[in-house]
């Protein structure tokens, strides 16, 4: 439908932005040369609780060639799902607001996600993706609003970006190889993640992640690992690299926690199978908001090996430095080693 101009009674035309309700859509190929989806004006979700608990809101699947751009929003309303959410358990059924599932050669680009009723961007199954210009959008208290989700898809790069949300702006899940997130301004939000894992049986290895050039402000984590103790799945996290980050007022800096149980119903049955190794932090700088900047727990059964701290610089307040606590882990330090982990 056309928006209406305030205190005009007339229709807006020309310049104004168009509004278009929706209640999903399925785009699904394959299709016969470059495809392109572009979006100017503002679609946005339907409000019926019939479909929290569909998969996604609109899918583009088995696409070759695929453009997603313009300077238009994707408003998936959820605030109308968010409200019927008691705790973050009774919302695990939501539609992510955009779904690319087995899509390849792929770029998406300039578009608005605001309040997805659950994840905003899903990939799946895809790969040489590319995601830049994005802006993404929900307060910091809806629930499992994570930015972008990328899992079990190789070589994707995520650009020049601005995200906030109720939970992670990007979060790397199981299968994700050749993963490149850069210059990418977080906050709201619980920061960059892989994870959680070992959750299912069939998981794959992750490996190939790169963070570099990002800022993360007033965050609930910033550089985080997190697998469930005890695990399903015995796989492993490897090369992944971390460099030139700023971190302003975060509370936990660098977290890497293999003791995850986010119900409280897993805790003291059993260490995780996951292994992580070869992790490096270069020059992550900034302020963390709690004493601990750098919290490594890792897993009894699988330590973590080779991490890598050069160029460490976190405080509490722009002179004391914030501390570090280090637990199953084969580390070494360069530069300036933080108390706790030497």
């Amino acid at each position: 439908m056309e928006e209406s101009l305030p205190n005009s009674g007339r229709r807006c035309f020309g310049s104004c932005r168009k509004i278009f309700l929706l209640s999903g859509g399925d785009f699904v190929g394959p299709c016969n040369g470059k495809t392109i989806f572009q979006v100017d004006g503002t679609i946005v979700a339907s409000n019926d609780p019939k479909l929290d608990n569909l998969d996604y809101w609109i899918t583009f699947d088995n696409i070759t060639r695929l453009v997603v751009n313009g300077n238009g929003v994707f408003n998936g309303n959820g605030a109308s799902t968010w409200s019927r959410c008691r705790n973050s358990r009774d919302c695990k059924s939501r539609p992510t607001s955009l779904k690319f599932h087995n899509v390849r050669h792929a770029t998406i680009s300039g578009i608005t996600s605001l309040n997805s009723k659950m994840f905003h961007i899903v990939l799946h199954k895809s790969h040489n993706v590319r995601l830049i210009n994005l802006r993404i959008r929900a307060p910091p208290n809806s629930p499992n609003t994570d930015g972008i989700h990328v899992g079990s898809s190789s070589y994707v790069s995520i650009l020049r970006s601005t995200i906030g949300t109720g939970d992670d702006c990007v979060s790397i899940g199981d299968g994700a190889s050749n993963v490149s997130i850069s210059e990418v301004a977080c906050g709201p939000g619980h920061g960059i993640s892989i994870g959680s894992l070992g959750r299912y049986k069939e998981e794959e290895d992750v490996s190939g992640i790169t963070v570099s050039h990002c800022r993360l402000t007033n965050t609930e984590n910033g550089l985080r690992i997190k697998t469930f103790a005890p695990s399903l799945s015995s796989k492993v996290v490897s090369d992944v690299t971390y460099s030139d980050i700023d971190m302003i007022n975060v509370k936990n800096p660098i977290l890497i926690d293999q003791h995850y149980c986010p119900h409280a119903n897993c805790q003291g049955r059993g260490e995780s199978g996951v292994q992580i190794k070869g992790v490096k932090f270069i020059n992550v700088r900034g302020r963390s908001a709690t004493e601990v900047g750098v919290n490594i727990q890792c897993s009894k059964a699988r330590p973590c090996e080779n991490l890598l701290f050069y160029g460490l610089q976190l405080t509490l307040d722009g002179r004391r430095p914030a501390a570090a606590s280090c637990l199953n882990v084969d580390n070494r330090f360069q530069s300036s080693s933080p108390s706790g982990c030497k």
